[in-house]
């Protein structure tokens, strides 16, 4: 609906006004000028790019490739290029992207709803090994990573992924991301209601869908019913989170518009309730309004959620109704406070069937293609062949008889791989880093690791629930801000005036239903050197000055700023 004299925007500052007029969205008319993404994917469709890697680039090699399609279209197929090596982080923002880009590929599998196969896993462990230097990184989206990768390798790679049912189809791009889904769908004790069928409807539906492949961002969904809300649902575009309704039973709370990166919001609720047969109906609504009315002439306006801040819950779900739906969705309630602190399903755990399934953590996510394919041989020997990936960077095997979770356990021990990890392993996460990433200025993944062995060492009776978040650059990849410790890199000075990697400090973030962005105290930043001592001195402080029962975030919320400095 265009604005009006008689619609709310009408009352807003003229600039305003005048801005949103011509933000690119379609539905408003709006198709010109376009900036230098919108105009490649009018030229040609990411989705086509398939064709020329496969014949062409992959033929010819590297420098062959189109650059419009190295930097842009070949993300529609999970392909980025990494970071040339000894470029450091004072570099990030000042060199081209050619300058940046390396001649190998990061690529991305997508693993909708962290659902696998350990002959799934085993083949990406395989392919991690012949063609990715044995990388291989779990991802905060349930997505596994692969590095090293040549465009020469990429056909056979896909080959051997699709072989077994898996897919980088819209990995990365301007299109529906990996569908995050709770690791413990159909078999927990607990759930609410089991998404696994919507999470296929949805990926059948808009998966590889030229309808949808064309947005004006990513677009990042996340569908789950289990009561931990597991799934980090107040960060993606949109989500459905189980609920029971009053009088219509099992079903979906509707959330839209949240996310992270620079400008974060936290989604908000349209107060409607989904059953499961219908999620995949109003998921193709909300990904239609994005792409409608989603705006396309500023890059970083593209997301949802700034739609949704200038709308408003209420017009959204109005539109969403009458324009897309063209009936109205029922009211529903809101999610239950989980009483689980941590969300990850470490640990071992009863299912409904009287089987267990056991969740593992590896170090911020980083595992190998060897140990993805010694994983699949002890979840085929303990369990039924099932694993999952996890939205907090874990794994977990199902499907395991009481008899056996004991030697799973053992089997796991003996590759690194902890049933009952400190709260250090279990709540340290990490992006990608300056390791591969061409947007980062500092180190994550060995950083986080290295800080895990240290805190254990200096903490180790401390055992309350802790998430500390690493990232790289500012975009959030590891969700900084809503992390009790949230570490976002950048350059900073040392004692000696010295320009050293280092972290702005964010404290005190939460997801859940007392979901919340991080305090950041004025001035307070600190080097990579100092870390383990800057997380160490506010842990004791908080460990001596927490009242019953209070947890770190609440803590770091109310306390001066110089207990936290």
């Amino acid at each position: 609906m265009a604005a009006t004299p008689q619609n709310p925007a009408a009352s807003a500052p003229r600039r305003k006004v005048s801005r949103h007029r011509g933000e690119g969205q379609w539905a408003q008319g709006h198709f010109t000028p376009l900036n230098g993404n919108e105009q490649f994917k009018k030229d040609d469709d990411g989705l086509n790019v398939r064709t020329r890697i496969e014949t062409i680039y992959a033929q010819r090699g590297f420098d062959s490739i189109d650059p419009t399609d190295l930097r842009g279209r070949m993300r529609w197929w999970g392909l980025y290029t990494q970071r040339k090596p000894g470029i450091d982080g004072g570099k990030t923002a000042i060199l081209a992207p050619e300058e940046l880009d390396d001649e190998y590929f990061m690529l991305r599998v997508r693993i909708d709803g962290g659902r696998l196969t350990t002959a799934q896993l085993r083949v990406i462990g395989e392919v991690s090994q012949e063609f990715a230097r044995g990388t291989a990184d779990i991802t905060d989206r349930q997505n596994i990573q692969l590095h090293w990768v040549r465009i020469e390798d990429v056909p056979e790679i896909w080959r051997r992924l699709e072989a077994v049912g898996l897919s980088t189809t819209e990995a990365c791009g301007d299109t529906p991301r990996a569908i995050l889904g709770s690791p413990v769908a159909g078999i927990a004790e607990d759930e609410i209601v089991d998404g696994t069928p919507a999470i296929e409807e949805i990926h059948r539906r808009v998966v590889g869908n030229p309808a949808y492949s064309n947005l004006p961002r990513k677009f990042k969904t996340a569908v789950s019913g289990s009561p931990l809300l597991d799934v980090a649902h107040e960060i993606n575009d949109v989500a459905f989170v189980g609920v029971e309704h009053p009088e219509h039973g099992p079903g979906f709370d509707l959330w839209v518009g949240g996310g992270l990166s620079t400008n974060p919001k936290i989604g908000v609720r349209l107060g409607a309730w989904v059953p499961l047969e219908e999620v995949a109906d109003v998921h193709e609504g909300v990904i239609s309004i994005f792409r409608d009315y989603g705006y396309r002439r500023l890059r970083n306006r593209a997301r949802l959620k700034f739609l949704v801040a200038d709308w408003g819950a209420e017009r959204f779900r109005q539109v969403l109704e009458d324009e897309y739906l063209k009936r109205k969705l029922i009211d529903g309630p809101a999610p239950a406070q989980p009483v689980e602190r941590w969300r990850d399903h470490v640990g071992v755990h009863r299912q409904k069937d009287g089987r267990f399934y056991v969740g593992f953590a590896p170090r911020v996510g980083r595992v190998d293609g060897a140990t993805l394919a010694k994983i699949a041989d002890a979840a085929e020997a303990h369990g039924s062949g099932r694993v999952r990936t996890t939205a907090e960077q874990k794994m977990i095997v199902l499907d395991v008889e009481e008899a056996q979770v004991d030697s799973l356990r053992t089997a796991l021990d003996a590759l690194g791989l902890s049933v009952s990890p400190s709260p250090f392993r279990r709540g340290t996460m990490a992006c990608t880093g300056i390791e591969f990433c061409k947007l980062a200025i500092v180190e994550t993944k060995a950083r986080g690791s290295a800080l895990i062995d240290e805190l254990e060492r200096r903490l180790p009776e401390f055992d309350e629930p802790l998430t500390i978040n690493i990232n790289g650059c500012p975009n959030a990849c590891a969700r900084i801000q809503v992390a009790d410790i949230g570490l976002k890199g950048q350059l900073v000075l040392d004692e000696d005036g010295n320009q050293v990697e280092g972290y702005q400090v964010h404290l005190g973030g939460a997801l859940g239903l007392e979901a919340g962005f991080g305090r950041k105290v004025r001035g307070l930043k600190v080097t990579s050197q100092e870390l383990p001592d800057y997380i160490e001195r506010v842990l004791r402080r908080y460990l001596a000055e927490r009242e019953d029962g209070e947890r770190f975030a609440a803590w770091a919320g109310r306390a001066p700023e110089e207990a936290l400095a």
